[in-house]
């Protein structure tokens, strides 16, 4: 391709002015804007490398149409050989539509590459309906999306604008660029893909690819990612690859997508339960002592932090939000006998469990949000940095497995006592930090790195490929 700035010459002058004018006539802005792309002698090789990228839009499966790719080849072509008339296409005409496209492809294209085409924070947490009043005016959504990442800030278009105003803009559109290993994977992966719903469920990953997301302060090669879809638990560490089935969020109360750092554990940990629950499942049941004792469930006052007697506390006092309903620590427990803790916005974490048989179905959507993993006792020990054998030891303990050194079995035959052993260790902090993503991708490689299928439980690629059909059709 001939190159713009070879083809400027003084034999033809355009009319800045003019261009602006027709310009604000497009857009119907009557502020009048600087060019960015434009001057007297016509536009240089900075159009040339955005229409190079913009050429290349359909090997991530995106239409051209999109970004206006023919319309600025044609006027290009007919910039270079001044091919104008005196109607539409009239030499100001071509130059304030090509400054016109070229600048709004250019926004499009570098805000889509660089923090997704889809904001996953506005999509997914104004998607699921927690509460609403009768009339419809107030509605509160469940937050469904909490993972820090890069997001544009109110003036980027302007940011973008003044890289092409100062002759940046070639490199930042290099910048740009995803560089995820597994983005290049799924590139390849739909030059190949010929089936519609395939191709459409690897365009919605590989846009899950841009989403830049925030790297931990403190990296010590470990990290743990659950995949919602593939109900799996990954754990990483430059030693080891630790893999297990979890447990997620059922439809209704869907694990949220989130990124924290394990910071503790806790054994035999007493469960206070949510809100929610509270109000869904355990007020309709207020006064039912037997409930309340077959579940091991205490109701404690704030205030006083004194343990009341269930047979006295009405539906009305549980809802009041005046009282806490916590259940025993030990077996038993809807938590299981470890829970791992880390700081997010929605009171979920990793736990055992006392019901294993979950773990055996397919479908593992069953939870009210908390992800439960299958081996708890395995990832304790991944997440602690170079643990001795003796706290090793105590977690086993405390969780009702055999000990394993001789210290254990010695202090496991002087401490018959089972609420003795439950309590031979609590609060486990985890140092440093271990980074935790709970993430969803419908494709995704299992525990061997073989890229697989998974069936999109919550519907989030249907929602996500409604957005981003505008740059694909």
């Amino acid at each position: 391709m001939e190159a713009l700035s070879d083809m400027k010459s003084p034999a033809f002058v355009f009319d800045v002015q003019d261009i602006r004018n027709q310009l604000n006539a497009l857009t119907g802005d009557h502020m009048e804007q600087p060019l960015l792309w434009m001057d007297r002698y016509g536009t240089d090789q900075r159009a040339d490398s955005l229409l190079a990228y913009l050429q290349q839009v359909g090997e991530i499966g995106f239409s051209e149409q999109a970004f206006y790719v023919k319309a600025i080849e044609n006027d290009l072509r007919r910039l270079r050989t001044l091919d104008f008339d005196d109607d539409k296409n009239q030499a100001s005409k071509v130059a304030a539509r090509l400054e016109y496209h070229l600048t709004k492809a250019c926004v499009s294209y570098c805000k889509g590459q660089r923090f997704g085409f889809v904001n996953p924070h506005r999509l997914f947490n104004n998607l699921d309906i927690e509460k609403q009043d009768s009339t419809g005016k107030y509605v509160k959504y469940r937050g469904l999306f909490d993972v820090s990442m890069d997001l544009p800030k109110e003036h980027y278009a302007a940011e973008v604008k003044n890289r092409i105003k100062h002759d940046s803009i070639v490199e930042y559109l290099q910048e740009i660029q995803p560089r995820d290993p597994f983005y290049a994977r799924l590139k390849t992966m739909l030059s190949q893909a010929t089936d519609p719903e395939e191709r459409q469920r690897i365009i919605v990953n590989m846009e899950r690819c841009r989403w830049r997301r925030r790297q931990p302060l403190t990296d010590t090669g470990k990290r743990i990612v659950v995949n919602i879809p593939a109900y799996h638990l990954y754990a990483y560490s430059p030693d080891e690859m630790l893999d297990m089935r979890v447990v997620c969020g059922a439809f209704g109360t869907k694990t949220p997508q989130l990124s924290s750092n394990i910071e503790y554990m806790q054994v035999n940990p007493q469960w206070v339960i949510p809100k929610s629950i509270v109000e869904n499942e355990v007020a309709r049941r207020a006064g039912d002592s037997a409930y309340f004792a077959r579940n091991r469930y205490d109701i404690v006052d704030k205030k006083t932090n004194q343990t009341l007697d269930a047979r006295h506390v009405s539906r009305q006092q549980l809802l009041s939000g005046n009282y806490r309903v916590a259940q025993k620590g030990g077996a038993g427990n809807s938590l299981g006998r470890i829970v791992f803790r880390f700081k997010n916005n929605f009171s979920v974490y990793l736990h055992d469990t006392s019901n294993p048989s979950a773990f055996q179905r397919a479908s593992r959507a069953m939870s009210h949000g908390c992800v439960r993993v299958a081996e708890p006792f395995e990832l304790a020990r991944f997440v602690l940095d170079s643990p001795d054998e003796w706290l090793l030891d105590r977690i086993r303990i405390a969780m009702g497995l055999s000990a394993e050194t001789e210290q254990g079995t010695e202090w496991l035959n002087a401490h018959p006592d089972q609420d003795t052993r439950n309590k031979i260790i609590g609060y486990v902090p985890v140092s440093p930090r271990v980074p935790l993503y709970i993430i969803y991708y419908t494709l995704w490689p299992d525990e061997n790195g073989v890229l697989q299928t998974w069936p999109d439980v919550y519907g989030y690629d249907k929602v996500m490929w409604n957005q981003l059909k505008a740059f694909v059709s």
